[in-house]
């Protein structure tokens, strides 16, 4: 596996995932993206500054297959304390082959090393538990719960602060 750059054949893809209702309750997508739209952030992606725009994108690539499995994402990217929010984003078709946590220690070796950030964390609902034992499985720890934090269908889910530090 490897992480690399949003590309414009990547258009697809993303378009699939982003618009995909089972995924909304895990982010703050409220309504439909257009290709026009995508095709407009894949463009801006491959000039934008990380400290400027907060956040990074890159595509998750099956070296087997060369194809975009995934995304993982570093958002709310803070220098100046040293941490970043972490997000993945797996194909249904490629979950559970441990291509998710390979992702998360291939981005966090880079925000560690290169970065040189002290903590990445991510917001996982109590809900959805194949992703906090995939945050587990990757070194992550739970240090508490935000209580109602995610609107859902269903009501008020509260989510797990997971964190890793570059210790």
């Amino acid at each position: 596996m490897r992480l690399r750059a949003l590309e414009p054949e990547d258009l697809e893809a993303l378009y699939g995932w982003e618009n995909d209702p089972a995924t909304w309750e895990q982010g703050c997508t409220l309504a439909p993206y257009s290709r026009y739209a995508l095709r407009e952030y894949i463009a801006s992606a491959s000039t934008s500054d990380l400290y400027a725009m907060r956040q990074l994108r890159l595509m998750i690539i099956d070296k087997s297959a060369d194809r975009a499995i995934g995304t993982v994402d570093l958002y709310d990217f803070d220098p100046h304390h040293q941490r970043a929010g972490l997000g993945v984003l797996i194909d249904a078709s490629c979950r559970g082959r441990g291509f998710g946590r390979e992702a998360i220690g291939l981005v966090s070796a880079y925000a560690f090393r290169f970065l040189h950030l002290h903590l990445l964390y991510a917001h996982v609902s109590t809900r959805n538990t194949p992703s906090l034992r995939l945050f587990a499985a990757a070194g992550f720890q739970s240090c508490g719960t935000l209580p109602g934090w995610v609107r859902t269908a269903k009501g008020f889910d509260d989510v797990v602060v997971m964190v890793c530090t570059c210790d």
